[in-house]
């Protein structure tokens, strides 16, 4: 069984944006408004959902109530002319759109990309996994505007490629170090400041390492993967059972990544076994971690989490990568062929939409 992917955005064509999870207070709005100029700049219509200011204060985690959310989300992905559908970020609780999904009319619709991460890899994971739906595992709404840092490409470049393209990237050895900008004060900013040299770091003891301690890696996937805190609640039920997914869409086997976005190293350090011991890693020829900010424990850091939980799977570990809640924003499409070369700590990712 193949993995559907949408076909490319043509100028004119429509992109939805509605809040699954948490909405966008009015302090925000200038912020949103700048977002969608500039995507109106390349050539696209914007459609901006009921479901996008922040719900009453009994509920003020979520932009509206779950059944308006779903019914939107649902709406907009299967409009045959919506071609993509791009939350303005994530927050808290978007599991609680799952179960109102008709996941039969997904699967009749014509595929629509669907992009985002935090609380969106909630709802892009199991598109993926359990519709067969390629998404965009990349930045939202909010943070369109930023050009995408050095050797990087943004989700619309990929929205824009035909099936069956090829592309690469190569992290840029930087990041954001300081926490992020202020979009009430800073509405228009479109520079991701990088203010910090790093690159990527394999974890594990396999392969062979130079003399900087560099191991390298060159592995070849499906990708999988999301955000920790978010995806790991779905593991073992039908939105994330991946070893069905290796089975029908991933024979050759899946390159995971995951990423933290706040958790302490020990909340990890749980989830991740939980992950591993419901079958998450099945299959999988490598784990990418995304580079994060959350916070080491007393005696546990973020990279030893990661070790302690996934360290006996034998399979090459790269942290550090630029696929998370650290800019910059490394875009990663769930259900793609992926090859991953690791070498002297200079990185390069291959992606294929097919």
């Amino acid at each position: 069984m193949v993995v559907n992917f949408p076909p490319p955005l043509r100028a004119g064509d429509r992109i939805g944006v509605t809040a699954t999870s948490s909405g966008v207070p009015d302090a925000l709005r200038p912020r949103l408004d700048h977002a969608v100029r500039g995507v109106k700049e390349r050539g696209y219509d914007v459609v901006l959902g009921e479901c996008l200011g922040v719900a009453d204060a009994s509920a003020g985690h979520v932009s509206a109530p779950v059944s308006e959310r779903a019914a939107e989300f649902m709406a907009m992905l299967t409009d045959p002319t919506i071609r993509a559908v791009v939350p303005p970020w994530g927050g808290e609780t978007a599991i609680d759109v799952l179960p109102q999904l008709d996941w039969d009319a997904i699967a009749a619709a014509e595929p629509t990309w669907v992009v985002g991460y935090s609380d969106t890899a909630t709802l892009i994971a199991p598109l993926t996994v359990r519709a067969g739906l390629a998404t965009i595992h990349g930045s939202n709404f909010m943070d369109t505007p930023y050009r995408p840092g050095e050797g990087l490409v943004s989700w619309l470049d990929i929205a824009e490629m035909p099936v069956g393209a090829t592309f690469a990237q190569c992290p840029p050895g930087r990041y954001r170090q300081h926490s992020h900008v202020d979009f009430a004060n800073e509405p228009e900013a479109d520079e991701l400041v990088l203010d910090a040299e790093g690159g990527w770091t394999r974890l594990d003891e396999g392969g062979d390492r130079n003399e900087e301690g560099h191991g390298e890696v060159h592995v070849r996937g499906r990708l999988i993967g999301g955000c920790i805190e978010t995806v790991s609640p779905l593991v073992g039920s039908p939105m994330a059972d991946v070893p069905r997914f290796v089975a029908e869409h991933a024979p050759e086997g899946t390159v995971v990544y995951v990423e933290a976005a706040e958790a302490n190293a020990f909340s990890i350090c749980r989830a991740l076994h939980g992950m591993r011991l419901a079958g998450f890693f099945t299959g999988a020829e490598a784990i990418l971690v995304g580079r994060t900010s959350a916070p080491d424990d007393s005696t546990m850091t973020q990279h030893q989490a990661v070790l302690d939980a996934l360290g006996s799977l034998g399979i090459p570990i790269i942290a550090d990568v630029d696929c998370g809640h650290v800019a910059p924003f490394m875009p990663l499409v769930n259900g793609a062929h992926v090859e991953v070369i690791l070498r002297g700590g200079a990185a390069q990712v291959t992606q294929t939409l097919a």
